[in-house]
């Protein structure tokens, strides 16, 4: 079955979803939505690769250690959103072997998502030794998940945040395959390093209540965007307030549509076919 959207970064997989996963996946599905669930952890890694297993098409996933899990962390209400619940991250050590087992499952379309976080740095607040430790381990990690994706032949969708220009310079040097960087939020000139490579930018339903990205939108061709929900965070407008869900996906083909100026049918095509190149989908 051919999708109408695509959302490529949903979190399904999280426990927000467990008393109605199947209703929520369902619902997107009959939308004509098809989703990537993306793993954070071990353990949310996993469960994204069982329950794409549930579905016969439609339902994909990508699997890797997000930067904030490979430290202790904190992550409070206020930073996630009305949607978000705060949570401490336990730091996880990075298992290669673990993500490249994984990573050969057909419905794995992804690695990610990795990649640099500095944003998060409360454990070495005060302490710029500590501050450089996390910054060096999140690297060193980093190029790990790119080595997998190497080795696999799967692209990244890398997690960037207060870093661009570090993860543009890792990724210029250690990656043999292209990818997405999701839940893009620079300015053009950071977007260009990495457009520049190849690599497509997604968007979330920031899109529906700021206008601080419509320059990147309407500059980047777009045949290189992507779209993406983040649920169950970042939920767009008309449904703020509400837990976000990959059904909500159309509101972000419809803002990107709204900054270029373009037909939103003409827009989802784009989008779709986009997904379909990037991730095989």
């Amino acid at each position: 079955m051919e999708p109408t959207y695509v959302d490529v970064h949903a979190h399904v997989n999280f426990k927000a979803y467990d008393a109605d996963r199947a209703e929520v996946i369902q619902r997107a599905l009959d939308a004509g939505v098809h989703i990537m669930s993306v793993g954070t952890q071990q353990d949310t890694s996993k469960f994204a690769v069982e329950i794409a297993h549930r579905y016969p098409h439609g339902v994909y996933a990508a699997i890797a250690l997000h930067p904030v899990h490979t430290s202790k962390s904190h992550h409070d209400v206020k930073e996630l959103g009305e949607e978000g619940k705060a949570f401490t991250s336990r730091g996880e050590e990075f298992d290669p072997a673990f993500y490249e087992e994984l990573a050969r499952d057909e419905r794995v379309r992804a690695i990610g998502e990795c990649g640099l976080d500095y944003y998060h740095m409360e454990a070495a607040e005060g302490n710029a030794a500590e501050g450089l430790e996390i910054i060096e381990r999140q690297k060193k990690i980093f190029i790990q998940h790119i080595e997998v994706a190497n080795k696999v032949g799967k692209p990244l969708m890398c997690h960037i945040r207060n870093a661009y220009k570090d993860a543009a310079d890792i990724l210029r040097e250690h990656a043999k395959v292209k990818g997405d960087i999701h839940f893009f939020a620079g300015t053009w000139e950071e977007a260009k390093l990495f457009l520049d490579m190849g690599f497509t930018l997604s968007f979330t339903g920031v899109l529906t209540f700021t206008h601080d990205y419509d320059e990147v939108v309407r500059n980047t061709p777009l045949d290189m965007l992507l779209t993406e929900t983040d649920c169950p965070y970042i939920t767009p407008t008309p449904f703020r307030g509400k837990r976000n869900e990959p059904v909500h996906v159309r509101e972000i083909v419809k803002a990107i549509a709204r900054i270029k100026e373009l037909d939103e049918e003409t827009v989802a095509k784009q989008l779709v076919a986009n997904a379909k190149r990037v991730f095989g989908f």
